[in-house]
């Protein structure tokens, strides 16, 4: 019988994941869709080439989306000129609607670029996208140190699409708790759910779970109810598009029911997002606007018909959790518990 060693895990200040490399004349992000089947870079070299990245899924995860958009500014700026500049901020802001740090990191930059000379132009709007990548770095670091610790020991977690590195610019929002709660012995076992229709859980996040040496087992999405039953699941523990400011969380479709499931099952609902995932100017997530993608994306898997021809389909990307279902919202700002608005407010404009 052959002999099996078991992975070594891989620490947190460790990426085994290159995702999104700024070349100083360029931006080079790993092609998403092609996971885990192949790694292949992706270089955008204009604003308008990151805008389609961002459209077409070539990157995808609200922190990411919002740090590439910030280096799609700074290609603009490249030339100069500040009407360049002005020029790419809708495009990019067009890409995807629903992620609130994608309008956060085009308003911060526009402030950057309104800010000085045109003779710095180009190296203020480029620090400014480094250092809008090096704050999700620590912002990742920060929320996993926070929401590790609200974890049992052994728990078994299950996760929703895909939150992990490959969504930011660090080591992730809920894969990130999960990664250092399986460090420090609170992480047993992680399921994480396929994502229909796009698979992010499946291609994605299981992928990143295995780069990291974590026990994994993938679910199908109508899985999760059984599991709860059947299996005691500990935690539920998900990623966040936008957080409205009555705490209700839009992210990947299929979460709300996860958050139905849990709260019958009385099991823990956690949210891990940046505060600036929070978007404090719409009030409930009735108001946040859910992209819906084409149908094609549904009736189809990597090109192969899975439906009737002339079949019709709708795709939702989003779901809106109401804030009551949720555990807490941790944030590199401080977990927030009860999940309501004053309480949100309180910790994400704290200076801590």
């Amino acid at each position: 019988m052959m002999k099996t060693t078991k992975k070594r895990a891989v620490p947190l200040h460790e990426d085994p994941i290159r995702h999104i490399v700024w070349k100083g004349d360029r931006l080079d992000v790993i092609d998403q869709r092609l996971l885990p089947r192949r790694v292949r870079y992706v270089s955008c070299r204009t604003a308008k080439e990151v805008a389609k990245a961002t459209t077409d899924m070539v990157l995808r995860g609200a922190p990411l989306i919002g740090c590439a958009a910030a280096f799609g500014m700074a290609l603009a700026a490249r030339s100069g000129r500040l009407k360049d500049v002005l020029s790419a901020e809708p495009l990019l802001r067009r890409a995807r609607p629903t992620a609130v740090n994608l309008m956060h990191a085009l308003d911060l930059m526009l402030a950057v670029a309104e800010s000085g000379p045109k003779e710095t132009l180009a190296r203020r709007m480029a620090d400014a996208a480094e250092k809008y990548c090096r704050d999700d770095i620590a912002y990742n670091a920060r929320m996993a140190e926070l929401g590790a610790a609200l974890l049992k020991p052994g728990s078994r977690v299950i996760t929703h699409c895909n939150a992990g590195a490959l969504a930011t610019a660090g080591i992730g929002t809920a894969v990130g708790m999960i990664r250092a709660g399986y460090l420090a012995g609170k992480v047993a076992h992680v399921y994480p759910c396929e994502t229909r229709p796009y698979l992010q859980g499946s291609r994605l996040t299981l992928w990143e779970l295995m780069q990291a040496g974590i026990p994994a087992t993938l679910i199908t999405d109508n899985m999760a109810a059984h599991l709860m039953k059947t299996v005691k699941i500990d935690a539920v523990i998900v990623g966040s598009d936008r957080i409205a400011a009555n705490a209700d969380v839009c992210n990947k479709i299929g979460t709300y029911g996860l958050a139905i499931l849990a709260k019958h099952h009385a099991v823990p609902f956690y949210v891990v997002a940046p505060s600036t995932t929070v978007d404090f100017s719409t009030a409930s997530g009735d108001l946040i606007p859910i992209e819906e993608r084409s149908a094609r994306e549904v009736v189809e898997v990597f090109g192969v018909p899975i439906a009737p021809k002339g079949a019709k389909a709708r795709h939702f990307a989003f779901d809106v959790t109401p804030h009551e279902l949720v555990t807490a919202i941790v944030t590199e700002k401080g977990v927030v518990s009860p999940a309501d608005g004053q309480t949100l407010r309180k910790v994400v404009e704290s200076e801590c």
